[in-house]
């Protein structure tokens, strides 16, 4: 099984935390479309296996319409194997779903959204300089519902001036919703994002650690209480709604990436396309590949396994460290968590290595403690 990610590289407007590839003129879409559909032409034999997901994001893939999406349909159809009933993920913003937008993807394939509401109040909103508004954030998802049943919504949490109280009324507006997959972030400060700008200059208070994991503990509790998993570490769902899409990334399983700035993953070797509209549609044209590649060593193999591994439930697996890597990277992986065990943020659950509910904030700097430079 394999996963199909198409990457719609524009946007209304700049969001002020993104660090993305996305252009704000829609004026070569018509162009870009084209060029998805011949790349995945160009690239179809690098997927081995039918297609269980397909993953429309962005960008704003929510700014397609039917015609764009029955070319890439097609193409798909024409060109892979897909499976019976695969999941078909497509992210939108609130401002694009209209009723009229809704009930034409309700009619495509598409039957799995990914909302970015990322707040239900107004200040947050601004801060962030989203497209929508806090009343767009609940009229879509109260329209949403009457056409999907498999919807999922972003909540930023960590945010300056984000009260406590404020953070548990996003999530209890949520849950009132009866939405059954939530993805959850801390606001984090990319490099040369507008964000950084702004507090560097002092017009927004700098991201508090503290505050970002006083929410996330808020968090887990909220979603435990009201019968949601977490099944990794940003993604909660109802049982029979885990995102097929984000599980098979962080258990391993390959993906091809289509569009500008695209990554895939075959096992193997990660590819990452051009970041740049016009080069990539030129580039196309021409029947070329905008791609470096890079080919993953048997360390990087196992970092980005135990790194994955120990976001989700699952853990990281000693027989398949043993099986994939050799007896000598599983006595290492347990040499190095013996600490964190003791101190009760890692535990062994029969032959996997998981992350406690204690632990569970701290799971990256936990992993990069199980990383290897070399082991020969």
């Amino acid at each position: 099984m394999a996963g199909l990610y198409i990457h719609i590289p524009f946007c209304k407007q700049a969001c002020h935390y993104c660090d993305f590839h996305f252009s704000t003129s829609l004026k070569k879409k018509s162009e870009l479309v084209n060029a998805l559909c011949k790349e995945m032409v160009l690239r179809k034999e690098e997927i081995r296996g039918p297609l269980q997901t397909i993953y429309f994001g962005g960008g704003t893939p929510s700014l397609l319409d039917a015609e764009d999406l029955q070319q890439i349909f097609k193409t798909i159809d024409d060109h892979f194997e897909v499976v019976e009933a695969p999941e078909i993920t497509l992210e939108a913003n609130p401002d694009d779903l209209t009723e009229a937008k809704l009930i034409m993807l309700a009619a495509s394939r598409i039957n799995r959204l990914s909302i970015g509401v990322q707040s239900f109040f107004e200040e947050d909103l601004k801060l962030m300089n989203r497209a929508h508004n806090a009343t767009e954030a609940l009229r879509c998802l109260q329209l949403a519902k009457q056409y999907f049943d498999n919807i999922s919504i972003d909540l930023i949490y960590g945010m300056p001036d984000m009260s406590d109280a404020r953070w548990q009324e996003n999530l209890d507006q949520a849950l009132a919703l009866g939405i059954p997959h939530i993805s959850s972030y801390a606001l984090t400060v990319e490099p040369n994002t507008a964000l950084q700008k702004f507090i560097e200059k002092g017009v927004v208070k700098p991201v508090d650690d503290a505050v970002a994991q006083r929410h996330f503990e808020i968090l887990l509790a909220k979603m435990e209480q009201a019968g949601f998993e977490n099944y990794e570490f940003s993604n909660f769902g109802k049982p029979g709604y885990f995102s097929q899409n984000n599980t098979a990334y962080w258990t391993g399983k390959p993906y091809l990436g289509i569009g500008p700035s695209a990554h895939s993953f075959d096992g193997n070797t990660r590819s990452w396309n051009i970041n740049n509209n016009p080069k990539y549609i030129k580039a196309i044209a021409a029947d070329s590949l905008p791609i470096e590649r890079e080919t993953l060593s048997t360390t990087d193999k196992y970092n980005e396994y135990v790194m994955t591994g120990l976001r989700t439930i699952w853990g990281v697996s000693l027989e398949k460290i043993e099986k994939d890597f050799g007896l000598k990277f599983r006595t290492y992986v347990l040499q190095q968590a013996q600490k964190h065990i003791e101190e009760h943020l890692l535990f062994l659950d029969d032959d996997r290595i998981v992350v406690t509910k204690k632990g569970k904030f701290l799971s990256d700097g936990l992993a990069s403690d199980l990383f290897i430079l070399n082991l020969s």
